[in-house]
């Protein structure tokens, strides 16, 4: 689970990538140029951007140092054409975490997403187990005393969201910040929804509880 922007001008390489993103569960925004990339990061805090060296209106060089010189918590992928050993020394130079040239494979920049966001917040336990549920992260699986839960990746990214609070209160608002992207709207149900259809698939006893007027949380 991870939120994501991508700052590519090529549109359909943008959306085609978002849109992989998503299906595995990742909240994902896009921008095409650089000022938009600025504006976003400073509304939105995300794990990692994965940004085009070459955006329009503002150069990708730029907003790649002032995200470095913001939260100092968002992690940088620069993605570009220029291949040379010295561009992507220069990119590096610049903060960025990491440089992925194009053409790329699907696979490897979902690989290096996830190891960034690792380096974004605090190491966690590749399987986290909590009120008898388990979710191991690197494979992708849920399950309940030992019974395999089939989640959809939206599923999957609100209760892992649940199961990192530890037992701690999560409000429909961290919710929808941390396991959607930015074009849901605040006021919608997605998160009612999502909740009841995992506690559907959970099963008796009830493991998710609703706090009044707070949020949701994972307990016995």
């Amino acid at each position: 689970m991870m939120r994501v922007l991508i700052a590519e001008d090529e549109q359909l390489l943008a959306d085609t990538v978002a849109d992989g993103l998503r299906h595995l569960g990742m909240a994902v925004d896009v921008c095409y140029d650089g000022d938009v990339a600025l504006e976003k990061v400073t509304v939105h805090r995300y794990d990692v951007v994965v940004l085009d060296r070459d955006l329009p209106t503002v150069h990708g060089d730029e907003v790649c140092r002032r995200i470095v010189a913001g939260d100092g918590e968002t992690r940088v992928l620069m993605l570009t054409a220029a291949a040379s050993i010295r561009e992507k020394v220069d990119g590096l130079g610049l903060g960025a975490d990491d440089y992925l040239t194009k053409p790329f494979a699907f696979a490897e920049l979902v690989a290096r997403l996830q190891a960034l966001a690792r380096r974004a917040r605090p190491a966690l336990p590749p399987v986290l187990d909590r009120a008898g549920l388990q979710l191991d992260l690197p494979k992708r699986f849920a399950s309940r005393d030992g019974r395999p839960l089939s989640l959809s990746p939206k599923e999957f990214a609100v209760l892992e969201v649940l199961m990192r609070a530890e037992g701690a209160v999560v409000s429909t608002e961290e919710l929808l910040e941390k396991a959607w992207d930015e074009h849901t709207d605040p006021f919608t149900n997605a998160v009612r929804v999502a909740v009841m259809t995992l506690r559907r698939k959970l099963g008796a006893p009830p493991v998710i509880h609703t706090v009044p007027g707070a949020g949701y949380r994972i307990g016995s």
